[in-house]
Protein backbone atom coordinates (compact mmCIF):
# COMPACT_ATOMS: atom_id res chain seq x y z
CA UNK A 1 0.00 0.00 0.00
CA UNK A 2 1.10 3.60 -0.63
CA UNK A 3 -0.07 6.84 0.95
CA UNK A 4 0.70 9.72 -1.36
CA UNK A 5 0.37 13.48 -1.40
CA UNK A 6 -0.25 13.97 2.31
CA UNK A 7 1.36 16.20 4.90
CA UNK A 8 3.26 13.70 7.03
CA UNK A 9 4.53 14.06 10.60
CA UNK A 10 8.09 12.77 10.26
CA UNK A 11 9.70 12.68 13.67
CA UNK A 12 12.10 15.54 14.29
CA UNK A 13 11.51 16.82 10.74
CA UNK A 14 7.98 17.83 11.70
CA UNK A 15 5.21 18.17 9.15
CA UNK A 16 6.21 18.00 5.51
CA UNK A 17 4.95 16.64 2.22
CA UNK A 18 5.98 13.04 1.71
CA UNK A 19 4.84 9.74 0.28
CA UNK A 20 4.90 6.53 2.30
CA UNK A 21 5.21 2.94 1.16
CA UNK A 22 3.94 0.23 3.50
CA UNK A 23 5.48 -3.20 3.05
CA UNK A 24 5.34 -6.25 5.29
CA UNK A 25 3.77 -4.14 8.03
CA UNK A 26 6.62 -1.60 8.03
CA UNK A 27 7.02 1.99 6.87
CA UNK A 28 9.29 3.15 4.08
CA UNK A 29 9.43 6.92 3.64
CA UNK A 30 9.27 7.64 -0.08
CA UNK A 31 9.82 4.49 -2.04
CA UNK A 32 7.84 3.13 -4.91
CA UNK A 33 5.54 0.19 -5.15
CA UNK A 34 2.30 -1.16 -6.48
CA UNK A 35 -0.84 -2.20 -4.72
CA UNK A 36 -3.45 0.14 -3.32
CA UNK A 37 -2.72 3.87 -3.26
CA UNK A 38 -4.41 6.33 -0.92
CA UNK A 39 -4.51 9.95 -2.07
CA UNK A 40 -3.90 11.98 1.10
CA UNK A 41 -3.75 15.39 -0.59
CA UNK A 42 -4.98 18.04 1.87
CA UNK A 43 -4.86 15.58 4.78
CA UNK A 44 -2.48 14.96 7.67
CA UNK A 45 -0.72 11.61 7.95
CA UNK A 46 0.16 11.00 11.59
CA UNK A 47 1.54 8.14 13.70
CA UNK A 48 -1.07 5.71 14.95
CA UNK A 49 -2.23 6.52 18.46
CA UNK A 50 -0.97 4.45 21.40
CA UNK A 51 -3.51 4.47 24.24
CA UNK A 52 -1.76 3.44 27.43
CA UNK A 53 -4.87 3.55 29.64
CA UNK A 54 -8.42 3.18 28.38
CA UNK A 55 -11.38 1.65 30.17
CA UNK A 56 -14.22 2.77 27.91
CA UNK A 57 -14.56 -0.89 26.86
CA UNK A 58 -16.31 -1.45 30.19
CA UNK A 59 -19.38 0.29 28.76
CA UNK A 60 -19.62 -2.41 26.11
CA UNK A 61 -19.27 -5.17 28.71
CA UNK A 62 -21.80 -3.55 31.07
CA UNK A 63 -23.74 -0.74 29.37
CA UNK A 64 -26.05 -0.45 32.39
CA UNK A 65 -25.55 -1.54 36.01
CA UNK A 66 -26.24 -5.25 36.23
CA UNK A 67 -26.65 -5.62 32.44
CA UNK A 68 -23.76 -7.59 30.99
CA UNK A 69 -22.79 -8.79 27.51
CA UNK A 70 -20.26 -11.41 26.36
CA UNK A 71 -16.67 -10.23 26.36
CA UNK A 72 -16.06 -11.19 22.73
CA UNK A 73 -18.99 -9.09 21.52
CA UNK A 74 -17.88 -6.18 23.70
CA UNK A 75 -14.31 -6.35 22.38
CA UNK A 76 -15.43 -6.44 18.75
CA UNK A 77 -17.40 -3.25 19.20
CA UNK A 78 -14.55 -1.70 21.18
CA UNK A 79 -12.05 -2.49 18.43
CA UNK A 80 -14.28 -0.73 15.89
CA UNK A 81 -14.36 2.37 18.09
CA UNK A 82 -10.60 2.31 18.58
CA UNK A 83 -9.78 2.11 14.89
CA UNK A 84 -12.35 4.75 13.97
CA UNK A 85 -10.52 7.08 16.35
CA UNK A 86 -7.02 6.37 15.05
CA UNK A 87 -5.99 4.18 17.98
CA UNK A 88 -3.80 1.37 16.67
CA UNK A 89 -2.40 0.14 20.00
CA UNK A 90 -4.71 -0.04 23.00
CA UNK A 91 -3.83 -1.05 26.55
CA UNK A 92 -7.19 -2.03 28.00
CA UNK A 93 -7.30 -0.90 31.61
CA UNK A 94 -8.82 -4.04 33.11
CA UNK A 95 -9.48 -3.66 36.83
CA UNK A 96 -9.05 -6.86 38.84
CA UNK A 97 -10.86 -6.04 42.06
CA UNK A 98 -12.43 -7.76 45.03
CA UNK A 99 -15.73 -6.31 43.85
CA UNK A 100 -18.15 -8.78 42.23
CA UNK A 101 -19.54 -8.06 38.77
CA UNK A 102 -17.81 -5.87 36.18
CA UNK A 103 -14.39 -5.83 37.87
CA UNK A 104 -14.40 -9.31 39.35
CA UNK A 105 -12.08 -12.25 38.89
CA UNK A 106 -14.69 -13.92 36.65
CA UNK A 107 -14.89 -10.84 34.43
CA UNK A 108 -11.08 -10.73 34.27
CA UNK A 109 -10.93 -14.34 33.11
CA UNK A 110 -13.68 -13.84 30.55
CA UNK A 111 -11.98 -10.81 29.02
CA UNK A 112 -8.54 -12.46 28.78
CA UNK A 113 -10.09 -15.57 27.26
CA UNK A 114 -11.86 -13.46 24.63
CA UNK A 115 -8.67 -11.54 23.83
CA UNK A 116 -6.70 -14.77 23.48
CA UNK A 117 -9.34 -16.34 21.24
CA UNK A 118 -9.85 -13.37 18.92
CA UNK A 119 -8.01 -12.24 15.82
CA UNK A 120 -7.53 -8.49 16.19
CA UNK A 121 -6.50 -5.76 13.79
CA UNK A 122 -5.84 -3.22 16.53
CA UNK A 123 -2.98 -4.31 18.80
CA UNK A 124 -5.06 -4.79 21.93
CA UNK A 125 -3.08 -5.35 25.13
CA UNK A 126 -3.87 -5.83 28.81
CA UNK A 127 -3.20 -3.12 31.36
CA UNK A 128 -3.80 -4.91 34.66
CA UNK A 129 -5.19 -2.45 37.17
CA UNK A 130 -4.41 -4.39 40.32
CA UNK A 131 -6.56 -3.51 43.31
CA UNK A 132 -4.25 -3.71 46.32
CA UNK A 133 -6.75 -5.39 48.66
CA UNK A 134 -7.72 -8.14 46.19
CA UNK A 135 -5.49 -10.74 47.82
CA UNK A 136 -7.75 -13.68 46.91
CA UNK A 137 -6.95 -13.13 43.22
CA UNK A 138 -3.21 -12.68 43.72
CA UNK A 139 -2.25 -16.18 42.58
CA UNK A 140 -4.26 -15.76 39.37
CA UNK A 141 -2.77 -12.34 38.63
CA UNK A 142 0.79 -13.56 39.14
CA UNK A 143 0.15 -16.63 36.98
CA UNK A 144 -1.26 -14.48 34.17
CA UNK A 145 1.76 -12.16 34.34
CA UNK A 146 4.09 -15.15 34.16
CA UNK A 147 2.11 -16.55 31.20
CA UNK A 148 2.59 -13.32 29.22
CA UNK A 149 -1.09 -12.35 29.25
CA UNK A 150 -0.42 -8.98 30.90
CA UNK A 151 1.45 -6.13 29.20
CA UNK A 152 1.40 -3.39 31.85
CA UNK A 153 0.80 -3.53 35.59
CA UNK A 154 -0.73 -0.62 37.49
CA UNK A 155 -1.07 -0.39 41.25
CA UNK A 156 -4.53 0.79 42.30
CA UNK A 157 -5.86 1.28 45.80
CA UNK A 158 -9.47 2.39 45.61
CA UNK A 159 -10.62 0.51 48.71
CA UNK A 160 -10.25 3.40 51.20
CA UNK A 161 -12.16 5.70 48.83
CA UNK A 162 -14.90 3.11 48.35
CA UNK A 163 -15.27 2.70 52.10
CA UNK A 164 -15.59 6.46 52.46
CA UNK A 165 -18.17 6.74 49.68
CA UNK A 166 -20.26 3.95 51.16
CA UNK A 167 -21.12 6.39 53.94
CA UNK A 168 -23.15 8.31 51.34
CA UNK A 169 -26.21 6.27 50.23
CA UNK A 170 -26.23 7.81 46.74
CA UNK A 171 -22.52 7.36 46.06
CA UNK A 172 -22.48 3.95 47.68
CA UNK A 173 -25.36 2.75 45.53
CA UNK A 174 -23.22 3.28 42.40
CA UNK A 175 -20.63 0.79 43.64
CA UNK A 176 -23.22 -1.70 44.84
CA UNK A 177 -25.02 -1.46 41.49
CA UNK A 178 -21.82 -2.04 39.53
CA UNK A 179 -21.16 -5.11 41.65
CA UNK A 180 -24.75 -6.35 41.25
CA UNK A 181 -25.32 -6.39 45.01
CA UNK A 182 -27.71 -4.86 47.50
CA UNK A 183 -26.20 -2.03 49.49
CA UNK A 184 -26.06 -3.80 52.92
CA UNK A 185 -24.38 -6.87 51.43
CA UNK A 186 -21.84 -4.74 49.59
CA UNK A 187 -21.07 -2.75 52.73
CA UNK A 188 -20.47 -5.96 54.65
CA UNK A 189 -18.17 -7.25 51.91
CA UNK A 190 -16.18 -4.01 51.88
CA UNK A 191 -15.76 -4.17 55.64
CA UNK A 192 -14.36 -7.71 55.42
CA UNK A 193 -11.97 -6.65 52.68
CA UNK A 194 -10.76 -3.71 54.76
CA UNK A 195 -9.64 -6.15 57.47
CA UNK A 196 -6.93 -7.39 55.08
CA UNK A 197 -4.95 -4.16 55.31
CA UNK A 198 -2.03 -5.77 57.13
CA UNK A 199 -1.41 -8.22 54.28
CA UNK A 200 -1.56 -5.67 51.47
CA UNK A 201 2.15 -4.60 51.44
CA UNK A 202 3.35 -8.19 51.00
CA UNK A 203 0.86 -8.67 48.17
CA UNK A 204 2.15 -5.59 46.40
CA UNK A 205 5.73 -6.80 46.76
CA UNK A 206 4.84 -10.17 45.30
CA UNK A 207 3.00 -8.92 42.22
CA UNK A 208 5.67 -6.26 41.61
CA UNK A 209 8.36 -8.94 41.70
CA UNK A 210 6.45 -10.97 39.11
CA UNK A 211 6.14 -7.91 36.87
CA UNK A 212 9.84 -7.10 37.20
CA UNK A 213 10.75 -10.66 36.32
CA UNK A 214 8.51 -10.46 33.24
CA UNK A 215 9.99 -7.10 32.21
CA UNK A 216 6.64 -5.34 32.36
CA UNK A 217 6.27 -1.57 32.54
CA UNK A 218 4.53 -0.57 35.77
CA UNK A 219 2.43 2.38 36.86
CA UNK A 220 0.87 3.72 40.03
CA UNK A 221 -2.56 5.28 39.89
CA UNK A 222 -3.95 8.38 41.61
CA UNK A 223 -0.83 9.13 43.65
CA UNK A 224 -1.82 11.75 46.21
CA UNK A 225 1.61 12.50 47.69
CA UNK A 226 5.26 12.49 46.64
CA UNK A 227 6.00 9.81 49.23
CA UNK A 228 3.40 7.53 47.64
CA UNK A 229 4.98 8.00 44.20
CA UNK A 230 8.43 7.32 45.66
CA UNK A 231 7.19 4.10 47.25
CA UNK A 232 5.77 2.75 43.99
CA UNK A 233 8.89 3.78 42.08
CA UNK A 234 10.87 1.58 44.46
CA UNK A 235 8.66 -1.32 43.35
CA UNK A 236 9.56 -0.57 39.73
CA UNK A 237 6.68 1.66 38.66
CA UNK A 238 8.06 4.39 36.39
CA UNK A 239 4.69 5.68 35.18
CA UNK A 240 2.71 8.05 37.38
CA UNK A 241 -0.94 7.83 36.31
CA UNK A 242 -3.30 10.71 37.05
CA UNK A 243 -1.42 12.34 39.93
CA UNK A 244 -3.88 13.97 42.30
CA UNK A 245 -1.59 16.92 43.05
CA UNK A 246 0.62 18.93 40.70
CA UNK A 247 3.66 18.62 42.96
CA UNK A 248 3.40 14.82 42.66
CA UNK A 249 3.58 15.01 38.88
CA UNK A 250 6.44 17.49 38.98
CA UNK A 251 8.42 15.29 41.36
CA UNK A 252 7.77 12.25 39.17
CA UNK A 253 9.09 13.97 36.05
CA UNK A 254 12.11 15.23 37.97
CA UNK A 255 12.86 11.62 38.88
CA UNK A 256 12.65 10.54 35.23
CA UNK A 257 9.16 9.01 35.36
CA UNK A 258 6.42 9.31 32.76
CA UNK A 259 3.33 11.19 33.91
CA UNK A 260 0.07 10.12 32.28
CA UNK A 261 -3.17 12.07 32.31
CA UNK A 262 -6.44 11.98 30.42
CA UNK A 263 -7.37 13.44 27.04
CA UNK A 264 -10.93 14.16 28.26
CA UNK A 265 -9.35 16.52 30.79
CA UNK A 266 -7.77 18.46 27.90
CA UNK A 267 -10.85 18.49 25.68
CA UNK A 268 -13.24 19.51 28.48
CA UNK A 269 -10.89 22.16 29.81
CA UNK A 270 -10.21 20.50 33.13
CA UNK A 271 -10.62 17.41 35.27
CA UNK A 272 -14.17 16.24 35.99
CA UNK A 273 -12.93 15.59 39.55
CA UNK A 274 -11.48 19.06 39.98
CA UNK A 275 -7.86 17.89 39.85
CA UNK A 276 -5.00 19.39 37.87
CA UNK A 277 -5.37 20.67 34.31
CA UNK A 278 -3.76 18.18 31.94
CA UNK A 279 -3.34 20.83 29.23
CA UNK A 280 -1.45 23.19 31.50
CA UNK A 281 0.75 20.42 32.85
CA UNK A 282 1.50 19.21 29.31
CA UNK A 283 2.59 22.72 28.40
CA UNK A 284 4.88 22.71 31.44
CA UNK A 285 6.37 19.33 30.42
CA UNK A 286 4.93 17.72 33.54
CA UNK A 287 2.30 15.64 31.75
CA UNK A 288 4.25 13.55 29.23
CA UNK A 289 1.60 11.02 28.18
CA UNK A 290 -2.07 11.49 27.36
CA UNK A 291 -4.55 8.60 27.39
CA UNK A 292 -8.17 8.08 26.40
CA UNK A 293 -9.00 7.41 30.06
CA UNK A 294 -12.71 6.78 29.56
CA UNK A 295 -13.46 8.29 26.11
CA UNK A 296 -11.71 7.19 22.92
CA UNK A 297 -12.72 10.13 20.67
CA UNK A 298 -10.93 12.58 22.97
CA UNK A 299 -7.45 11.54 21.84
CA UNK A 300 -7.30 13.14 18.39
CA UNK A 301 -9.18 16.18 19.60
CA UNK A 302 -6.89 16.68 22.62
CA UNK A 303 -3.77 16.88 20.45
CA UNK A 304 -5.33 19.59 18.29
CA UNK A 305 -6.66 21.48 21.31
CA UNK A 306 -3.12 21.63 22.68
CA UNK A 307 -1.71 22.78 19.33
CA UNK A 308 -4.40 25.46 19.06
CA UNK A 309 -3.52 26.77 22.53
CA UNK A 310 -0.19 27.78 21.00
CA UNK A 311 2.43 26.56 23.47
CA UNK A 312 2.92 23.19 21.79
CA UNK A 313 3.11 22.60 18.06
CA UNK A 314 1.20 19.67 16.57
CA UNK A 315 4.31 17.48 16.57
CA UNK A 316 4.81 18.02 20.29
CA UNK A 317 1.13 17.56 21.08
CA UNK A 318 0.83 14.43 18.95
CA UNK A 319 3.89 12.93 20.63
CA UNK A 320 1.88 12.82 23.85
CA UNK A 321 -0.48 10.28 22.28
CA UNK A 322 1.95 8.38 20.07
CA UNK A 323 5.70 8.39 20.67
CA UNK A 324 5.72 9.00 24.43
CA UNK A 325 3.12 6.34 25.37
CA UNK A 326 4.86 3.87 23.06
CA UNK A 327 8.12 4.47 24.93
CA UNK A 328 6.40 4.28 28.31
CA UNK A 329 4.85 0.97 27.30
CA UNK A 330 8.18 -0.41 26.10
CA UNK A 331 7.12 -0.45 22.43
CA UNK A 332 10.05 1.03 20.56
CA UNK A 333 8.83 -0.21 17.16
CA UNK A 334 6.00 2.34 16.85
CA UNK A 335 4.77 5.80 17.75
CA UNK A 336 6.66 7.65 15.02
CA UNK A 337 6.71 7.66 11.22
CA UNK A 338 10.17 6.55 10.12
CA UNK A 339 11.79 3.88 8.00
CA UNK A 340 11.43 0.43 9.49
CA UNK A 341 8.85 1.38 12.09
CA UNK A 342 5.58 -0.51 12.40
CA UNK A 343 3.07 0.79 9.84
CA UNK A 344 0.51 2.21 12.25
CA UNK A 345 -0.94 5.44 10.85
CA UNK A 346 -3.97 7.67 11.04
CA UNK A 347 -4.98 10.04 8.25
CA UNK A 348 -6.79 13.07 9.67
CA UNK A 349 -8.83 15.79 7.98
CA UNK A 350 -7.52 19.04 9.53
CA UNK A 351 -10.84 20.77 8.82
CA UNK A 352 -13.00 18.32 10.77
CA UNK A 353 -10.34 16.74 13.03
CA UNK A 354 -11.78 13.35 12.08
CA UNK A 355 -9.91 10.20 11.17
CA UNK A 356 -10.44 9.58 7.45
CA UNK A 357 -8.46 6.33 7.46
CA UNK A 358 -6.52 4.21 9.93
CA UNK A 359 -3.76 1.79 9.01
CA UNK A 360 -2.79 -0.85 11.56
CA UNK A 361 0.30 -2.99 11.02
CA UNK A 362 0.25 -2.08 7.33
CA UNK A 363 -3.42 -2.97 6.82
CA UNK A 364 -6.19 -0.53 6.02
CA UNK A 365 -8.25 -1.01 9.17
CA UNK A 366 -10.77 1.84 8.95
CA UNK A 367 -11.85 4.19 6.19
CA UNK A 368 -14.70 6.66 5.83
CA UNK A 369 -16.76 7.13 2.68
CA UNK A 370 -14.59 10.12 1.82
CA UNK A 371 -11.48 8.04 2.35
CA UNK A 372 -12.69 5.17 0.21
CA UNK A 373 -13.11 7.59 -2.70
CA UNK A 374 -9.39 8.39 -2.39
CA UNK A 375 -8.32 4.77 -2.92
CA UNK A 376 -7.04 3.51 -6.25
CA UNK A 377 -5.23 0.41 -7.44
CA UNK A 378 -1.60 0.90 -8.35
Amino acid sequence: MRIVGGTVLLGSDGLRSADLSLRDGLIEVGGHGGGVAFDALGLLVLPGIVDLHGDAFERQVQPRPGVGFPADLALRDTESQLLANGITTAFHGVTLSWEPGLRSLAAWRNLLTALDAGSWTCDMRVHLRWEAYNLEALDTAVADIEAGRVHLLAFNDHTPAILHKLEDPIEGAKYAGRAGMKMPAFQALAARVADRAGDVPAGLERIAAAAREAGLPMASHDDDAVAVRDRYRCLGARICEFPMAEEVGAAAVAAGDFVAMGCPNVVRGGSHLGWASAARLAEQNVCTVLTSDYYYPAMIRAAFVLAQRGKLDLAGAWGLISENPARAGGLMDRGVIADGKRADLVVVDPATLRAVATVANGKLAFVTAEGSARLSSG
